[in-house]
């Protein structure tokens, strides 16, 4: 075993996503900052892959850009040479606050659904999936969520300000979402997975509705995965709460009490804002190693942070305690958005990996575009986690002189043989790791820059 291949992102380098020399990083003569193995013969779980949001409003950005630019943006997420590798693509059925307005596929009440329409997701949407989907050479793997029923099926007549589904409407929404996957498949689009609601536990400015676990696992169990097994759909893994990490494991273990749930329910999504509670991520792991474990949306809010570094090691963090807790799949937030944020139909502004200027049809990546890459580049589908730990001495430039969470690391054994090893120094300085085998066997001495990620490929 041996490193073949070393790939490096900077703060204060040139580097971004760059190969370097490995007689530049290896064998340095200076003190270690830490050691890490990794044990080939302990591995966890099998990871299906990264993904990104195309929501409305990157859709609609996109449409402001030359055709060449568009193309581009797809390219530099999707493409599996020319980008980051991205096989899911998660969006919205009817509107999402990242939506240049509430809307939905069937506006006015209409319990027979016969004016269901398609023509809003159509507009800024589909077109995007398909053609990402032609990038993967027809292997995309879609994600729907929902972040509000249609207004006439719910108790406070609003998509916003979150409402709950009215009782009597729940078998004409699991045919209303049976509605929507037929409209996706004929678009020769292929959903893998769905999620009852977006945060189903807030009230929103924006579109939004409130489901207990208990109703959560009652629907998925007793109206949806029935009605989707009946269309044909039983391959479609229907994930509950996908929201906040913090109580994941009370709210998915609930769920998973209804009748039939085990059947139906295939797993659970979750989100970033509340935190650090990895130990929820590892805590469904541990119980339910069947189900899968996806993060299905984080970004950076309020506003946009064009060229701010932090907000790729947010993401590197947030990937590397996921990923090492137990986490089958991880998807970020809006693909694109302007130079403001948006649009956002309420004003709720974040930043992405990528931002727009229209006007001057330019593009600026950010560090999370490039900090996502160095996973998700290089973690193929299928691949399997190997066990890392790592044994801290002193990194000069920290509060506390120690390790702790500023140098991160995480392994996986690909389909190919290979071993993809990411790390990060959040440090303001050259941190330099000795890697090892479970055998002892060192791989070499590496130094990986101030505030910077590598991916080394062993072979």
């Amino acid at each position: 075993m041996e490193v073949i291949k070393l790939i490096e992102t900077a703060k204060d380098n040139n580097s971004r996503l760059s190969e370097v020399d490995l007689k530049d990083r290896i064998d340095e003569k200076k003190g270690l900052s830490c050691s890490i193995s990794i044990d080939e013969n302990k591995s966890f779980q099998t990871f299906k892959g990264f993904g990104g949001a195309i929501t409305e409003a990157s859709g609609y950005v996109l449409s402001k850009l030359s055709p060449e630019k568009q193309e581009e943006v797809l390219n530099a997420y999707f493409n599996e040479k020319l980008g980051n590798n991205l096989t899911f693509a998660r969006t919205h059925m009817n509107s999402s606050d990242f939506s240049l307005e509430n809307w939905a596929c069937v506006e006015e009440k209409d319990e027979t659904l016969e004016s269901f329409s398609m023509e809003r997701t159509d507009k800024y949407i589909t077109p995007n999936l398909q053609k990402a989907n032609i990038i993967k050479n027809k292997k995309l793997k879609v994600m729907i969520s929902t972040w509000s029923p249609p207004k006439w099926m719910k108790s406070n007549n609003d998509m916003n300000h979150g409402g709950k589904l009215l009782p009597q409407y729940k078998e004409l929404l699991a045919k209303y979402w049976v509605k929507f996957l037929d409209n996706i498949k004929a678009r020769d689009l292929n959903v893998e997975l769905i999620s009852i609601q977006n945060e189903p536990a807030a009230v929103q400015t924006w579109d939004s509705c409130i489901w207990t676990a208990e109703e959560e696992g009652e629907f998925s169990a007793k109206y949806l995965g029935p009605a989707l097994e009946k269309a044909g759909y039983d391959n479609i893994k229907i994930l509950v709460w996908d929201h906040n990490r913090e109580i994941l494991w009370d709210r998915f273990s609930t769920s998973m009490k209804a009748e039939n749930a085990d059947k139906y329910i295939g797993g659970a999504a979750f989100h970033w804002y509340s935190g650090d509670q990895y130990d929820q991520v590892a805590q469904v792991a541990k119980y339910f190693p069947k189900k899968e474990l996806v993060f299905t949306e984080g970004c950076v809010e309020g506003g946009p942070r064009n060229g701010a570094w932090f907000t790729g090691e947010r993401y590197a963090h947030n990937i590397f305690n996921d990923l090492n807790n137990g986490c089958t799949a991880w998807i970020d937030w809006n693909i694109l958005l302007d130079m403001e944020g948006g649009p956002n139909h309420v004003g709720n502004f974040c930043d992405a990996p990528i931002l727009a200027d229209a006007s001057e049809n330019k593009l600026y990546y950010q560090s999370s575009y490039y900090y996502i890459g160095h996973f998700s580049r290089f973690i193929q589908p299928g691949a399997i986690r190997l066990f890392t730990e790592i044994e801290g001495y002193m990194t000069p430039c920290t509060i506390d002189g120690r390790v702790g969470n500023t140098i991160e690391c995480t392994a996986f054994k690909n389909p190919d043989a290979t071993i993809s090893f990411i790390v990060y120094n959040r440090t303001e300085e050259d941190a330099v790791y000795d890697l090892k085998l479970s055998n002892g066997k060192s791989l070499g001495k590496i130094k990986c820059p101030a505030r910077g990620i590598q991916t080394a490929i062993l072979k």
